[in-house]
């Protein structure tokens, strides 16, 4: 009878053991997991989320929502807005990234869906835009703007399109052939609304003593 109670012992305190080298087991393959998510080649995190991985979908989102938050801020100078819109572009991206043929075209993608995120919202609330803006210039005195005027506030005077132009070709480095894609718009108007956009920040910022756009757009 003893015997049978020490085997009995010794079989519990071997599954114990064992136990705990597949607890130990399981947290060390969690912790490399994370360590690779985190140094991860961002092709491999593509895929990875492409199959519906979660923890990869994270990482993504991390790496990249501060540029999208301040690509989108660029677009519509409201902090608030730039992360709503930010966060719609995301939840678009997990939606959609299973349909992503080529991880490694990732960025550009999505950056297209950015951009439609944003013109999807000027669409929306195109009407009410324009009026707020027709109020805002009748209520704004000159010394007002001087005051507080900068490149940012400068960007919210051009009409969206125009805005958006300049925003992808000086702030996202992008050449006039990729914007005229993301945007869906003909070379040469896009090559147009970068030029009078430009003109037109040039002279705004000069009329109130600001810094003309050139390296600094």
């Amino acid at each position: 009878m003893d015997d049978k109670k020490d085997n009995n012992k010794d079989r519990n305190k071997d599954n114990n053991e064992e136990g705990n080298r597949d607890l130990k087991e399981d947290r060390n393959n969690a912790a490399a997991q994370t360590s690779r998510m985190h140094g991860g080649n961002q092709a491999l995190l593509v895929a990875l989320a492409r199959g519906g991985d979660p923890q990869a979908f994270a990482e993504l989102v991390r790496r990249k929502q501060r540029s999208l938050r301040t690509l989108m801020y660029r677009c519509c100078g409201d902090p608030h807005l730039a992360d709503d819109l930010a966060q719609q572009a995301l939840l678009q991206t997990w939606k959609d990234i299973a349909k992503l043929r080529d991880v490694h075209r990732f960025d550009a993608w999505l950056k297209k869906l950015a951009v439609n995120t944003w013109l999807k919202h000027q669409r929306k609330h195109a009407r009410a835009n324009a009026l707020e803006s027709a109020v805002d210039a009748e209520a704004a005195a000159p010394d007002q703007i001087a005051l507080g005027l900068d490149l940012n506030l400068a960007l919210q005077t051009l009409p969206g399109v125009v805005r958006l132009c300049i925003v992808l070709s000086y702030h996202e480095g992008l050449s006039h052939g990729e914007i005229a894609g993301l945007c869906e718009l003909p070379l040469g108007t896009v090559k147009s609304h970068i030029r009078r956009g430009t003109e037109q920040l040039k002279s705004v910022l000069q009329a109130y003593g600001g810094q003309p756009p050139g390296d600094e757009v």
